[in-house]
């Protein structure tokens, strides 16, 4: 796992995207807008976002960053090679998700940290329900990121089609149109989504509440069969 880490932190691009990117947003929505919305529930634009940006990081380690650095090792028969060594791949990928999990939640408490610390936004109000909603989005998103891996024949191939799911998850999230103010449509659809259901966990823990068990039955679901595709198809070679 050292090993894997030290190779992450040593992408600046990737930790700029994934882990900077979010908490520069967060400080440039917590300027635009210090006033309560109307049409966001009553709370403030970087009230509404936080758990938006949460989740970006938690999709961007593993939904881009990852399954590009394990189709790269299998591109470049890394996999194959470890597979005849005491190391063997399995713990590549082991490694691989325990580091990018260490990122998501790093990047989260920098997240939750600036928004307290610089803009008052509240801690979480139900903690061990906020920590729940980021586990299970954490364990889909890198379950997804596995898939991806799984199927990308190369390392380029694989950050395309992660760039691919990021944009309109990230749509449905509320990146660009917050869930409350989206079209009554929309915002069922974005229910049914991965980063829509997380989003929603994340904020309801944020204000005190229990997640809808809808969201949290989604999210479970969606870290099952990604899971389980990844497993029936990756290929160490």
């Amino acid at each position: 796992m050292i090993t894997e880490a030290k190779l992450l932190l040593r992408e600046p691009i990737t930790l700029f995207w994934s882990a900077a990117f979010p908490v520069i947003l967060l400080i440039v929505m917590g300027l635009a807008s210090s006033a309560t919305q109307a049409d966001l529930g009553g709370l403030r634009l970087i009230d509404t976002y936080q758990p938006i940006l949460i989740a970006f990081a938690a999709t961007a380690f593993a939904v881009q960053g990852m399954p590009t650095a394990l189709a790269t090792y299998r591109e470049r028969r890394i996999l194959r090679r470890l597979a005849t060594t005491p190391v063997g791949p399995a713990r590549v990928l082991a490694a691989q998700l325990t580091a990018n999990l260490a990122l998501i939640l790093t990047a989260t408490a920098a997240i939750i940290t600036t928004g307290h610390l610089a803009f008052h936004v509240p801690l979480p109000g139900n903690g061990l329900a906020f920590l729940l909603a980021l586990m299970l989005t954490a364990t889909a998103m890198l379950s997804l990121g596995l898939l991806v891996a799984a199927l990308a024949p190369s390392g380029r191939a694989a950050g395309a089609i992660g760039a691919v799911l990021f944009f309109p998850m990230m749509f449905f999230a509320g990146l660009w149109i917050p869930k409350a103010t989206m079209p009554h449509v929309l915002r069922q659809i974005s229910d049914f989504t991965p980063l829509g259901a997380a989003v929603q966990a994340l904020q309801d823990s944020t204000t005190g509440q229990w997640p809808a068990p809808v969201a949290l039955a989604m999210l479970t679901a969606y870290a099952i069969i990604f899971a389980a595709a990844a497993a029936k198809f990756f290929r160490w070679q």
